[in-house]
């Protein structure tokens, strides 16, 4: 299987090994199993921390996706966040995009000097300043492209490149492009993160991560991590990502659509200042996001003529559109960023981030019109 919409559907039905068998797995909820002729063997199901026909099932479709081959989920995109900082030896340099996640922003001023870490913000969009900040000790190079909340773009396989001249392993988190828009392994990146509640899940409604390699020694370490901290989600929550899974690509096209559409609205209204959108000819990062996505997603953030008062106040005026902090929802979602950070955010006080559903895109820019005007 190649393309990603039969991979989808197909990467975590059950395997046809009798006649009139189920078509979808059921849902597996034992905590243990029975292992009477010679005892527990390897690749055995032993105990539901440790493994899960249901997680096998999920793993090996998003595995499939991102076309790695290791794939470990978690109960959480943070928990799958942290086991990938966690396989850094103590005392090692660890380069981060200067916009990041607020999430990975604070588990790195909560986390990184307790786990002795030498934490290092740098401006990603800027391979002079990659190559300038690099050092012998540099054991991880973390990246977002788009990046969150103001979706700069950085050169996956540039800094990929640089970053393998010392041996430093590249971490992309995918959450916003998604494997149908691009592919971090085929770039030279060593791991690709998701946080699987947003447009895997696709439906606000399941909370997960998962973490994908083609390196299985580093594998290994995730998969310990998994293992020993017990950061898993339950059967049902993986049998209900992976039934989401299916229409994955179909929904990401409406995504991207309705996006460029949203985009091009905002991008020539008279109350915005600027809007950050790589599909945009305008867009800084529009060549290097061309060369490396397949498609721009459905994440918009944009600048009002205004301050903080006036981004609360358009956010508070939706009629159909979600106030609210996720992402990657069918359901069109924005929230004033800054607020939802809190005090120590580095985003503007005049940015509106913005999740584009799956609404028609004539009635979510009516919505937008109303609530700017």
């Amino acid at each position: 299987m190649k393309n990603i919409e039969t991979i989808a559907i197909h990467g975590s039905m059950k395997a046809h090994e009798k006649e009139n068998d189920t078509v979808v797995p059921g849902i597996e909820v034992s905590t243990i199993y029975e292992h009477r002729n010679g005892g527990h063997h390897e690749g055995d199901d032993k105990y539901i921390r440790l493994s899960n026909p249901n997680r096998h099932q999920l793993e090996n479709v998003i595995g499939q996706l991102e076309g790695g081959e290791h794939c470990a989920v978690f109960a959480s995109g943070m928990a799958a966040i942290s086991s990938v900082f966690q396989t850094v030896k103590s005392g090692a340099h660890v380069m981060i995009a200067q916009d990041v996640y607020f999430g990975t922003r604070k588990l790195m001023w909560e986390f990184g000097e307790k786990w002795g870490l030498d934490v290092e913000f740098v401006d990603m969009t800027d391979l002079d300043a990659v190559k300038n900040s690099l050092k012998e000790n540099t054991q991880l190079v973390w990246l977002e492209t788009p990046s969150n909340p103001r979706l700069l773009i950085t050169d996956v396989r540039a800094v990929s490149k640089l970053a393998s001249s010392k041996g430093a392993v590249v971490a992309v988190d995918n959450t916003w492009p998604t494997p149908y828009n691009m592919r971090p392994l085929e770039l030279g990146a060593d791991i690709s993160i998701h946080s699987t509640t947003k447009y895997l899940g696709g439906h606000s409604d399941i909370l997960g991560g998962a973490v994908i390699t083609d390196d299985e020694s580093l594998f290994e370490k995730i998969r310990l991590i998994q293992r020993v901290q017990g950061a898993v989600p339950s059967p049902r929550d993986a049998w209900l990502l992976s039934r989401s899974i299916r229409s994955f690509p179909y929904r990401m096209r409406a995504h991207n659509d309705n996006a460029r559409k949203v985009a091009d609205y905002l991008s020539k209204h008279s109350n915005v200042e600027d809007v950050y959108y790589p599909g945009l000819e305008t867009h800084k990062g529009h060549e290097i996001a061309k060369s490396q996505m397949d498609d721009f997603g459905g994440m918009i953030s944009f600048i009002i003529d205004g301050g903080a008062k006036e981004a609360i106040e358009i956010v508070g005026r939706s009629k159909m559109i979600i106030a609210a902090t996720s992402l990657g929802g069918i359901e069109s979602i924005w929230e004033h960023r800054k607020s939802s950070e809190g005090a120590d955010s580095p985003s503007p006080d005049n940015l509106i981030r913005l999740s584009v559903g799956l609404e028609h895109s004539d009635d979510i820019i009516a919505d937008i019109e109303q609530a700017l005007d």
